[in-house]
């Protein structure tokens, strides 16, 4: 097991290192957000239908890989928590739009701090220079892995981790 400011075999293992960052922040992430119903994926679809207002609930399944089934549970979610509402859209009432209820802006704000002291706990090892890098780094092999193999949505990844470990 490594011990903090000490070099031990595993310090230069990439999956290792990878794997203890992400636990970390899934486990401070999850802290943050875990009142929210659907946890940090409620998160994403509330600060989607925010910041991005999608044109429809399909667009949002597309925008954040997630199945549509699974999409309408969480909007069912969601919904009963007055966070989001569904609405005709008002060029085709087939469409249904996802849209952030007053209550749900609050709530973004708060998970927005929430999560910003999570992320901030998890990097807290680096100097903000430090932190702004790695994280433009992350940012950029992100994209070049998906570009290479692009995955259609998050339940994909969850599965093809899953196997992976089986």
């Amino acid at each position: 097991m490594a011990i903090i400011g000490r070099v031990t075999a595993l310090s230069d293992d990439f999956g290792w290192t990878l794997g203890v960052v992400f636990r970390a922040f899934v486990k401070a992430t999850n802290a943050a957000v875990g009142d929210l119903p659907g946890g940090h994926r409620g998160y994403q679809v509330l600060s989607a239908s925010v910041r991005d207002r999608p044109e429809s609930q399909s667009a949002l399944c597309r925008q954040l890989g997630v199945d549509r089934t699974v999409m309408t549970y969480l909007l069912d979610d969601l919904e009963a928590a007055s966070l989001v509402v569904r609405k005709p859209a008002p060029t085709d009432r087939r469409t249904r739009l996802v849209v952030a209820t007053d209550t749900g802006r609050d709530r973004l704000r708060e998970l927005d701090l929430r999560l910003a002291h999570a992320e901030a706990h998890v990097l807290s090892g680096l100097s903000e220079e430090d932190r702004a890098a790695f994280k433009g780094l992350l940012r950029r092999v992100a994209g070049h892995v998906n570009e290479l193999d692009p995955v259609p949505s998050a339940c994909q990844a969850v599965q093809d981790i899953a196997a992976s470990t089986s």
